[in-house]
């Protein structure tokens, strides 16, 4: 039997999540599932199609229109996502996406959507997916949460430099408040907001290289697979 768990990580934005998450996949051998692909891809449909979140039906409407799926990409080894056909990676990841995604993903018909697509996704389990409430709604029977955050400084210098190398061109002004709206939005919206299940492990990389992270992330992995599966013996 392949030894295979369901890896929630959960955090706020801008501390790595899927950076860790893309590379505990590829260790090992899991599929990654970018739930915020997911709610960004929504969030770029609404604004295309002049969506009116405050207008239940609209959003409903609109949600019955949209096709969601993961394809990788050869030439960055990852999975993009796929909105009704059309691949929106490098649409999804612009400012006007980032001051609008929160919002939308706040709306209960849209969490309702997203969530049971994710569940679909991990019914074989052997995935790795992140997000704001993978462990506390998606999957609360995850064997192994991670719940990732990082100082409010490091977050904005990371994100900043990510929209350079993108050749957008934002001040650090404009991106701390973005992070920190968002930051207040999930923390605090009704449905599904965001925050640390009892049973998760934290990870604060604020001090923290990447390859760090990734060791200590692999050491929880192999500690709760031998906890599994010691259990079915």
């Amino acid at each position: 039997m392949s030894k295979k768990i369901i890896i929630a990580i959960d955090g706020f934005s801008s501390c790595g999540k899927s950076t860790m998450a893309k590379a505990l996949a590829k260790k090992l051998n899991y599929n990654f599932i970018d739930t915020g692909a997911m709610y960004r891809a929504i969030t770029l449909y609404f604004i295309r199609n002049n969506v009116h979140l405050d207008n239940e039906t609209s959003v409903a409407t609109a949600l019955e229109n949209i096709h969601l799926h993961f394809e990788f990409n050869p030439l960055t080894e990852k999975s993009d996502i796929v909105l009704n056909d059309e691949h929106v990676e490098q649409y999804i990841r612009e400012m006007t996406i980032a001051q609008k995604v929160s919002e939308v993903a706040a709306i209960k018909a849209v969490r309702v959507f997203a969530v049971k697509q994710q569940q679909q996704m991990g019914k074989k389990k052997g995935i790795v997916m992140d997000g704001r409430d993978i462990g506390t709604v998606v999957f609360p029977h995850a064997e192994l949460k991670i719940f990732m955050t990082a100082d409010i400084a490091v977050r904005v210098k990371r994100r900043f430099m990510e929209m350079e190398g993108q050749g957008q061109h934002i001040n650090l002004e404009d991106v701390m408040h973005n992070l920190q709206m968002r930051d207040y939005i999930d923390s605090n919206r009704e449905e599904s907001p965001l925050r640390q299940a009892e049973d998760a492990r934290v990870l604060d990389n604020s001090d923290m290289t990447q390859e760090e992270q990734l060791k200590l992330a692999m050491k929880w992995v192999e500690e709760t697979l031998a906890n599994v599966y010691s259990d079915q013996k």
